[in-house]
């Protein structure tokens, strides 16, 4: 009993990782129609400055890996808006070249992470608490996983707060549906969707933080893993679909838990669960049907 709530737990905790990447891809591609491959980098990123904040004021110490976190999260989003503004904006509607450019820029950025901290995995530590276990019935639960859950309900929840109650978020979804109408009424669309960029790097430099904290290191290679999950994530949950992809990460990770615990075939699950979910819906669990 105690091995099934460690590896439902923990797969919870991981499906909270794929979340917090998937949820940028599924906002930038419901909201700007833009397949960002290089989303994987404002994760590496993220965590790369967080790591770099918290190796100086000390990892072991929750002002360090707070701060680092914050950081994360500002790197995450600095860098989005620039590829939003440098590299998406001049391609709105060429989605051939929109998706060149992004794996273009996914594949240098790999590179120049390993040119600056190098190729081999950096293990880190944290906090205390975070580095222990907390029992629940029977089994001894990572402290870093709960930590997870919670950041990914937080951030899922702010994101349809903002979406659905603020003005930005009313004019960003009325962009989305009819852009020459909002311009008219004197509203400039480009800057909420640089806003949008932001806010989804934002989600994925704070995902790339606690990713770090996840696995006990950060590396060059660490936003490109979770990448190819977190697409899969938001193909399963619907293209554009926030609870989608909340409801799809858990239905990956869990079963991906278990599957590598008993069968040693995680990976493979995920992709049997796209393909079942492309061949039975191609829109996605809670995609709009085409």
């Amino acid at each position: 009993m105690s091995t099934v709530v460690l590896l439902l737990v923990t797969g919870i905790g991981l499906g909270a990782l794929y979340f917090l990447v998937a949820s940028g891809l599924s906002l930038i591609y419901g909201l700007m129609g833009v397949l960002n491959f290089a989303h994987g980098s404002f994760l590496t990123l993220g965590a790369f400055a967080g790591w770099e904040v918290a190796r100086r004021l000390g990892p072991d110490t929750w002002t360090g890996f707070l701060l680092a976190m914050v950081v994360g999260t500002l790197a995450g989003a600095a860098v989005a808006a620039l590829t939003e503004l440098l590299l998406i904006r001049p391609l709105y509607n060429r989605h051939i070249e929109q998706v060149l450019v992004t794996v273009g820029l996914g594949l240098v950025t790999v590179a120049l992470f390993e040119g600056v901290w190098g190729t081999d995995a950096i293990f880190i530590s944290g906090p205390g608490w975070l580095a222990g276990t907390t029992e629940l019935l029977g089994a001894r639960i990572p402290n870093d996983r709960f930590l997870a859950i919670a950041v990914a309900v937080a951030v899922l929840a702010g994101l349809l707060l903002f979406l659905r109650h603020t003005r930005y978020g009313l004019v960003i979804r009325a962009g989305v549906e009819n852009r020459a109408m909002v311009t008219a009424l004197g509203i400039d669309v480009r800057r909420s969707f640089t806003l949008v960029f932001s806010i989804g790097g934002a989600a994925a430099g704070l995902g790339g933080v606690l990713a770090s904290q996840y696995y006990g290191y950060v590396s060059a290679h660490l936003g490109a893993t979770l990448l190819i999950f977190a697409f899969i994530v938001t193909v399963i949950g619907g293209l554009g679909s926030l609870g989608g992809a909340a409801v799809a990460a858990l239905l990956v990770a869990v079963p991906q838990q278990f599957a590598n615990y008993y069968l040693g075939v995680g990976d493979l699950i995920a992709v049997l669960a796209l393909a079942v979910v492309l061949l039975v819906r191609p829109s996605g669990l809670m995609g709009a049907k085409a």
